[in-house]
């Protein structure tokens, strides 16, 4: 059975807490958590890059000289993609990146990804996180009590817009609801700190997906 380090919300360790096997103790899918990092980067491409055709380029609207007799090449536009401003030749145009995966490989990877940090020794838990007001200097002393002081993602099973305030201005500081959770920001994270009831959410869901 995976276990993690229980902290109280004053960041006092007060013990272990076991997690759920079926959930933080699957071995690894590595090719799974791939496609999802890679689903998950597609998806925040803009893919607004654009270049015009020859169509699309202003001028070019009559032959430049006669077809014979000028010992040049012939030549119909001043926009043909071989002319210097004319036409782009199968240049990018707007589109969509976004790629799917069936919802059952997207919850094992998740599972893979949180398995994963959990071997790692990277996931702590905290009874709750008390922020009653959005003040920084409480996060950050909190933070440092969790010893994670570097990457980091809060991971909390209710909105808390206090700790969302207090927290944005924190580098390296990401603040998901265990809704929202995903593959990426558990990998890229050097720390994952998850509130008892994230735990009990995640498990909720993801137990028998």
């Amino acid at each position: 059975m995976p276990k993690a380090a229980l902290y109280s919300a004053e960041g006092v360790r007060i013990g272990d807490i076991e997690l759920q096997e079926d959930v933080f103790g699957i071995p690894v899918n590595e090719h799974v958590l791939h496609q999802a990092v890679v689903r998950y980067l597609a998806g925040r491409r803009r893919g607004t890059a654009s270049t015009k055709t020859r169509g699309e380029v202003s001028g070019g609207g009559r032959k430049p000289w006669r077809q014979k007799g000028t010992g040049r090449a012939r030549a119909g536009s001043i926009r043909s993609p071989i002319w210097r401003g004319g036409g782009i030749v199968f240049g990018p145009k707007p589109r969509s990146y976004a790629q799917d995966l069936p919802r059952k490989v997207r919850r094992l990877a998740l599972k893979s990804a949180l398995s994963s940090r959990a071997q790692d020794g990277d996931i702590v838990v905290i009874e709750e996180f008390r922020v009653e007001e959005p003040k920084t200097k409480r996060v950050v002393k909190l933070l440092e009590a969790l010893e994670a002081e570097r990457k980091v993602l809060l991971v909390t099973g209710e909105k808390d817009r206090n700790l969302q305030l207090a927290s944005r201005n924190l580098p390296g500081v990401r603040v998901v609801l265990a809704d929202h959770l995903n593959p990426y920001d558990v990998l890229a994270a050097d720390k994952v700190v998850l509130t008892k009831d994230a735990v009990a959410k995640v498990g909720e869901v993801l137990a028998n997906a």
